[in-house]
This record gives structure tokens, C-alpha cells and sequence, in this order.
């Protein structure tokens, strides 16, 4: 039985210079494995996927994702009972190595994993973005476990109004823009580097965390990508 776990993709690697290591879970998003764990996904989003970067274009990865992923919804107990055991794992292992784990299970996805694991393990730390609005509501809120922290994750159809709204409630919402340099501000809020590491739940409240366009987004047409000013 193949690992639901991976510590190894490059973005979340860059935290291990603060004193982190991140464990990752991918599993295929959209509706790629005939079951949508991406509901609030737009079309820009989709286009714009890093599903298939890095190790992701080969068709070997691809289809261990699709066979997470339908674990996941088929084999629902047997699913989570492994998770549980490589969480544990993990966070013993980073341990060894006197670094701190952490934990993003919506690596290429974005299920409510508040409802099967995060209150389980209280003393890990656990982080996601995410574009479910009211979800991302509830964690405002603090009506999400507090070692859940969750990133709003900006597309074609936000409005500014909702992205400055999120921000003044001491919500980030990460935007990826055009080009090779961040803007400092952007609709009149501090832009902060969210591609020097991947540890959102240190970022502070009410930023807009920048990501630089990759891969697929280069070529977005939609809005998804916005440019600097």
C-alpha cells in the first residue's frame, strides 16, 4: 500500500530553513479521479492547477493521486486509520531530527478536513488554503480547530470588496500575480512573499500573500493572474 504522506515537494521543503518540515498530502484534484474534491474550484484555478508540476507530469504519480483519491471516498476508515498512523509517524520522525512538523492535507485539493482529523492531533500544527468562503468564514471566526489555519485563495470571481473585506478582518488571501517581482501593496494592503516558504500560519493577519505565476498560469487569460500595480 502506497504512502498517503510526502515531505519531498519543493515549495513546503523551503519552511525546513525556519525550522519546519512539512508533510503533504496530493490527491487529484478537481474531479480528475470521478470525484470532486475542489467544489469552489473556478475555471481559472483549474487551468491554472499545479497538479501536474514537478514530479506531477509523470503519468505514475498521476495515477497513485487518482487511487488516493478514490480511497478516500470508497474506502473511507481504512483511508483515515492510515493517515492517523503516518501523522503520528511524521511528527515522530521530524522529531528525531529536532525540527517541528507540520501538516497541509489540501496540497491539490480542498476537503473540510476539520471534519475527520485536525481535532485529533491538538498539539500539530495544520494549514490549508482554501476557497470556500464560509468556510474560511468559520475559521475567522475561530469556530475551526485553532491548529487549523487557513489561507483564502483569491480567483477571477472574487470581487476587491471581498478580498479587502477578508484582510480588514485579519483574514490573508493569497493572489498570484504577473511577472517576476511583488508588488508591496496591492487594493491597499501589504503583499508579503508567500513563495519564500510555505508556512502560512506564520504569515500574521489582514496580507495579501503573494505568489509569483508558475507553470500553467503563465498562460491564464481569465483574471486568475492579476497584474501588479
Amino acid at each position: 500500500m502506497s504512502k498517503l504522506l510526502n515531505s519531498g515537494n519543493y515549495k513546503t521543503s523551503k519552511g525546513e530553513k525556519y525550522g519546519w518540515k512539512t508533510y503533504g498530502l496530493h490527491l487529484a484534484p478537481f474531479n480528475i479521479s470521478g470525484k470532486n474534491v475542489c467544489a469552489s474550484a473556478s475555471a481559472g484555478c483549474s487551468a491554472a492547477c499545479l497538479n501536474t508540476a514537478g514530479r506531477g507530469v509523470m503519468h505514475s504519480v498521476q495515477d497513485a493521486r487518482v487511487k488516493k483519491t478514490r480511497r478516500f471516498f470508497e474506502d473511507r476508515d481504512g483511508f483515515l486509520s492510515q493517515l492517523y498512523k503516518e501523522i503520528k509517524s511524521s511528527v515522530k520522525s521530524a522529531a528525531k531530527k529536532q525540527i517541528n512538523s507540520c501538516f497541509r492535507l489540501n496540497l491539490t485539493s480542498d476537503i473540510l478536513w476539520e471534519r475527520f482529523v485536525i481535532g485529533d492531533f491538538p498539539e500539530s500544527q495544520f494549514y490549508d488554503y482554501t476557497k470556500h468562503l464560509k468556510r474560511f468564514v468559520r475559521f475567522l471566526e475561530g469556530k475551526l480547530p485553532s491548529n487549523y489555519h487557513l489561507t483564502y485563495s483569491r480567483d477571477e470571481t472574487t470581487p476587491d470588496t471581498l478580498v479587502k473585506s477578508l484582510c480588514a478582518s485579519g483574514g490573508n488571501v493569497a493572489v498570484v500575480f504577473r511577472g517576476k517581482k511583488l508588488p508591496r501593496r496591492w487594493l491597499g494592503i501589504e503583499v508579503i512573499d508567500g513563495d519564500d516558504s510555505d508556512l502560512r500560519f506564520q504569515d500574521g493577519k489582514g496580507k495579501i500573500v503573494g505568489l509569483l505565476e508558475k507553470g500553467l498560469a503563465k498562460k491564464d487569460e481569465t483574471g486568475f493572474v492579476v497584474e501588479p500595480c
